[in-house]
């Protein structure tokens, strides 16, 4: 069957889709796809159709559409649909602040390289990251993924291939890391401050993050040294937290597409509960301080909440939710937080420790916690257009961050 490929290039207009495709109306023309794009006000508009028995009729037809509307005109003749479904199709997502020209061109190029091909361009993001998503065929992703990872670190740009499909629009729960994932700094390491050991319970976290420590023993720790603390310290420290830019909104857009949220902590029930509860998250899991005559005694309740209490939690509050772990996503950015980021469908390292970014299906390294939004194919322009249909005004409140 031979077909035609109608092109039309020019300034935006109301109503050129209408005329373009009322100069191709034969009998026996059918449509076979349609497809455009609109950047800063130019127009790209294409429609693949059956080749008419009139050919030069409706050529001369679409050739006065496009000299009325002041647009240039490409026609080209072809076999079949053009319509290619290659294996292997993916989802590449690229975040810059700022997208540099040769940072995509780099990307694109290692595309090409896999032997791959992008069919599609979309932005996603514009302020105050920039991100594109690539609809990108005919790639293996694992071997993808790897080409990718080494060309984004020598571009200081971050990108994430996922599979293509229908599992994108699913109703999925969100696990998140608390301390320098959702809010910022460890609160630990707050917590000591009143008790004038910050610096050592710093070293202690660090490298307890990095893998170099046994987290449990590390935090055993560091809690010893807040022995003799009121346990109003922790309401204090409370009052100072600030959550991750983009926290409240990754948070408020996703929830009102059903999503469910889970918080999994190394750090302390008495604060962790309270921003569940500010937040709206449905799940919390974290370690318990015990308590006497108002002050905290150094110890722990019960086990400590250490990777693989963290990988259970997040087992357990996909089994209460009713959603399969293939449609968790899991975020975070310690050595603690690897095996949930394993054992979830997307594992997502945010401004993560090494070990963390080398092992995770994709990393984030700007501070925008809502660019974890355009991983699931939501565009800014969506999230912005939703809070204004609801009148959304950030909440006042104790914990600040937007």
């Amino acid at each position: 069957m031979a077909t035609l490929l109608v092109t039309l290039t020019g300034p935006d207009r109301p109503g050129v889709t209408s005329l373009l495709l009322a100069a191709c109306a034969a009998p026996g023309v059918l449509v076979l796809d349609v497809e455009q794009v609109l950047l800063r006000g130019r127009l790209v508009l294409g429609v693949l159709i059956t080749a008419p028995r009139n050919e030069e009729g409706i050529r001369a037809a679409l050739g006065r559409v496009a000299e009325e509307l002041g647009m240039d005109l490409d026609i080209s003749r072809g076999q079949g649909d053009n319509q290619v479904r290659r294996a292997g199709r993916l989802h590449v997502t690229v975040i810059g602040s700022p997208l540099r020209p040769a940072a995509l061109a780099a990307i694109s190029g290692r595309i090409a390289d896999s032997g791959a091909n992008i069919d599609r361009i979309v932005r996603m993001a514009r302020s105050p990251v920039t991100a594109i998503d690539l609809d990108v065929s005919g790639a293996e992703p694992s071997s993808l993924r790897l080409a990718l990872a080494g060309e984004a670190a020598r571009q200081q740009v971050d990108v994430a291939v996922q599979p293509a499909g229908i599992h994108r629009h699913a109703q999925r729960l969100v696990v998140l890391d608390v301390d320098s994932t959702l809010v910022q700094g460890e609160i630990i390491e707050m917590v000591a401050a009143y008790a004038d050991c910050r610096e050592e319970v710093a070293e202690l976290t660090a490298a307890a993050m990095r893998g170099e420590a046994d987290f449990a023993t590390s935090l055993r720790a560091r809690v010893a040294l807040l022995q003799g603390l009121p346990v109003t310290v922790l309401d204090a420290v409370y009052e100072s937290l600030t959550y991750a830019p983009g926290a409240r909104t990754m948070v408020r857009t996703l929830k009102r597409l059903g999503y469910r949220f889970g918080l999994v902590s190394g750090g302390f029930t008495h604060l962790i509960d309270r921003i569940a509860v500010d937040l709206g998250v449905h799940y919390s899991a974290a370690n318990t301080l015990e308590v006497r005559d108002g002050r905290l005694t150094g110890r722990i309740v019960g086990p400590v909440l250490d990777r693989a209490g963290k990988a259970a939690a997040m087992r357990r509050f996909s089994a209460d939710a009713g959603i399969s772990l293939a449609n968790t996503v899991a975020i975070g950015d310690g050595a603690n937080d690897l095996d949930m980021l394993a054992a979830a469908g997307l594992g997502i390292a945010f401004n993560a420790k090494p070990v963390v970014r080398d092992a995770a299906d994709t990393s984030l390294s700007v501070p925008y916690l809502d660019a974890i939004i355009y991983l699931l194919g939501i565009t800014r322009e969506e999230v912005e257009m939703a809070d204004l249909d609801a009148g959304t005004t950030a909440p006042a409140n104790q914990v600040t961050g937007l």
